[in-house]
């Protein structure tokens, strides 16, 4: 969908800080150059980092976090991440694996206590991490964003009852559904097991041990600094994106990062220091449609850039925000794009990113 925003994208020139350390470099200068073009003609306006080997070859800010004010993003703006948070949703789920206190084969109901018996005794834990529970997904609810049900704070025990407690798809296992659902339950099982709470859980397990400190859990109601505004697009341009509860989001969503912040994440995962290393590989061992636990194994085609490599990645998307995380294992690169106006070209500026870093080896 092409939308004139020759009037609000206006060209801003940053900060030398806001640019990598070694712009002068090939590698960057190409970078610079494709993320000023797509800036340039409205498909990006957030943060965009490049690493290599855990160190930046190429960062920068784009436009505006606020319009109203016209106040300019830096690489320290914090973005929801929305459905990126499934990947530290699953770490968490596999750390009480590691833990003794969840099995991948336990089922809904040996976990909590008040879920229909019917369906919680046939879904396991591992069928809702890779999305093949069959638990209906409450966002394809006719209405459920458009309604105020999105805009009603609930306990993590009333959401799963009225929201994610209805009759299997099909039978567990045997297909693919993308389901929010089935994560806001793996959150609700995270609490009962553990007596924390989701957010505390995420903090202690996962943020404090690896000094993300730009990250957490969004509160729309709070005052956060640095946060990136959130803006829609419309027919006739951006618009203030619409509330959203963060209670709803929860374990399928509700996290807020930054670029930087998501690189220490990345580096996190080619060690051991958050899950033995049996553990860890299986949030990339492919399920049913390249899902593992938390990230989709994007494999590229013939004829593009790392054909046929296995590239565990996943992208977010709530009110305003649009987000994608790429972790090139193989040659130890990651790509992270966070934009606050809700642009749907993410996957292809990831796309021409991976076609410079192919080039530039």
């Amino acid at each position: 969908m092409k939308i004139g925003f020759a009037s609000i994208f206006m060209v801003l020139i940053l900060p030398v800080s806001q640019v990598a350390q070694h712009p002068a470099r090939p590698l960057a200068a190409e970078l610079d150059q494709l993320m000023q073009a797509r800036y340039a003609a409205g498909d990006f306006n957030g943060t965009v980092l490049v690493a290599r080997r855990g160190q930046v070859v190429y960062q920068r800010a784009f436009g505006y976090a606020n319009l109203e004010w016209q106040v300019p993003n830096d690489i320290s703006a914090r973005f929801e991440i929305g459905s990126m948070t499934k990947q530290f949703t699953a770490m968490l789920v596999l750390q009480q694996v590691n833990d003794g206190k969840i099995k991948l084969e336990g089922h809904i109901s040996d976990y909590l206590s008040y879920y229909r018996k019917d369906t919680g005794s046939r879904v396991t834990i591992s069928q809702l991490l890779s999305h093949t529970s069959g638990v209906p997904n409450f966002a394809d609810v006719p209405g459920f964003f458009e309604s105020g049900a999105s805009r009603v704070s609930y306990s993590v025990k009333e959401f799963v009852e009225k929201y994610c407690s209805g009759d299997l798809q099909f039978d567990p296992g045997t297909k693919f559904a993308y389901s929010n659902s089935g994560y806001f339950l793996l959150g609700a099982i995270l609490e009962q097991v553990t007596g924390r709470t989701y957010e505390q859980l995420l903090s202690e397990r996962i943020l404090a041990p690896l000094g993300m400190k730009d990250s957490g859990y969004a509160h729309a109601e709070s005052v956060l600094p640095h946060r990136a505004s959130g803006y829609e697009r419309t027919p006739s341009g951006l618009q203030n994106a619409r509330c959203y509860d963060m209670s709803i989001p929860f374990a399928a969503g509700a996290v807020y990062s930054t670029a930087g912040d998501l690189l220490v994440w990345d580096e996190a995962l080619y060690g051991e220091r958050m899950l033995p290393a049996r553990l860890r590989d299986q949030l990339f061992k492919p399920n049913l449609e390249s899902y593992g636990y938390g990230w989709v194994m994007l494999v590229p085609q013939a004829g593009t850039p790392y054909a046929g490599e296995s590239i565990p990645m996943h992208g977010g998307a709530i009110f305003g925000y649009q987000s994608v995380i790429q972790h090139i294992a193989k040659h130890h690169e990651l790509i992270v794009l966070l934009d606050n106006t809700d642009s749907p070209k993410l996957y292809d500026i990831a796309l021409a990113i991976r076609t410079i870093l192919a080039e530039n080896p």
